[in-house]
């Protein structure tokens, strides 16, 4: 798992996994678009998302991932410069980036999959909330089960190449070039992760079932209120063809690991944008929500992968405009309960 000299006859990346489904899993949690944004650096490989510029979303496969993961970047050409600085080559930061069609990939990497991956659709289908702990857990008859296990190399030669995947299992051998578009990267939406109002780290399933409560009634909107007294946390509804509907957190060790809240938070967001991430929330053990003093909400999961540790994944939700009427009553309420001082995640 080295870089190294870079020769004209290898390719900028190659790798070799064990296994699709983690990658497939980690991927899938972006198919709220169509194209994303690819990163090939040495430290593994990173997709970033954009939806209107109202919601983002950021996926790792970290090159733990992969049994194999080799990098062949060109010297950066200051390196040649006698008058430049060395210490800034050096820890310069060498990324390959192309954009890439995620339905195409997602289809690819799963061809082997493909009966154990529809099962889990369908059920996913029956109910679209469905815990992590259950909608992801091996059937008697999956091919995980089985023993039917393959590798997946992934390879992208040079700048403006295909991402080519080859998917090998029994015998039979897959090759996938898929086209790949030079293009600016999306901007990432503005957090301002050293003003914040509050952090919370939960279990994923609880959030996926709180969401679960409110999806029956339809609604339009999510209004989101953190508070540092009871309720604590609470979920609210509202535009719903079947009216709304309220989901409230009480503060207690068995349901926060972390809940640190410098000021009373209130927003609002598009219901369907919160929706987006709930593949991600089915997936993942631990969520970690920021909200900062503008009002952005920054959802980072983290999903355990069986002998490559903790991966995550990264979601930013834009809020509806407030008016100033609208914040007259958020400061009050929130006095004779202290604030924690705000750590790192997880």
């Amino acid at each position: 798992m080295e870089s190294s000299i870079s020769d004209p006859h290898r390719p900028l990346l190659r790798a070799v996994a064990s296994s699709t489904r983690p990658l497939y899993q980690l991927l899938k949690s972006l198919s709220f678009t169509t194209k994303i944004h690819v990163d090939v650096s040495e430290g593994g490989i990173r997709f970033s998302a954009d939806n209107n510029r109202v919601m983002s979303g950021v996926a790792h496969w970290d090159k733990n991932l992969f049994t194999s993961y080799t990098t062949d970047f060109p010297l950066p050409a200051q390196r040649d410069d006698a008058n430049s600085d060395s210490d800034d080559a050096e820890d310069e930061v060498q990324v390959a980036s192309f954009q890439i069609s995620l339905p195409a990939l997602l289809e690819t990497l799963q061809i082997f999959g493909a009966a154990d991956a529809a099962a889990r659709q369908a059920r996913a289908d029956v109910d679209p909330y469905r815990s992590n702990l259950r909608n992801y857990r091996s059937d008697a008859f999956s091919n995980q089960t089985l023993g039917m296990t393959g590798t997946c190399s992934i390879s992208y030669e040079q700048e403006g190449g295909p991402f080519s995947v080859v998917l090998e299992e029994s015998g039979v051998k897959t090759t996938c070039d898929l086209t790949t578009y030079v293009d600016e990267a999306p901007e990432d939406i503005p957090w301002d992760v050293g003003d914040l109002s509050f952090k919370i780290i939960t279990q994923a399933r609880w959030l996926v079932d709180a969401l679960a409560e409110i999806a029956p009634t339809t609604p339009d909107k999510l209004t989101i209120v953190v508070s540092r007294k009871e309720p604590y946390v609470r979920l609210t509804s509202a535009g719903g063809s079947l009216g709304s509907s309220t989901v409230d957190f009480a503060k207690g060790k068995d349901l926060f690991e972390t809940f640190s809240v410098r000021e009373r938070w209130i927003q609002t967001f598009k219901f369907d944008t919160i929706k987006a991430a709930t593949e991600a929330m089915r997936i993942a053990s631990k969520v970690s929500l920021r909200g900062d003093r503008q009002g952005v909400l920054n959802m980072q999961l983290m999903v355990e992968v069986e002998g490559a540790g903790n991966n995550y994944l990264d979601f930013r939700f834009v809020p509806y405009a407030v008016h100033e009427d609208d914040e007259e009553d958020e400061g009050e309420g929130d006095e004779g309960a202290g604030g924690e001082e705000m750590d790192e995640d997880f």
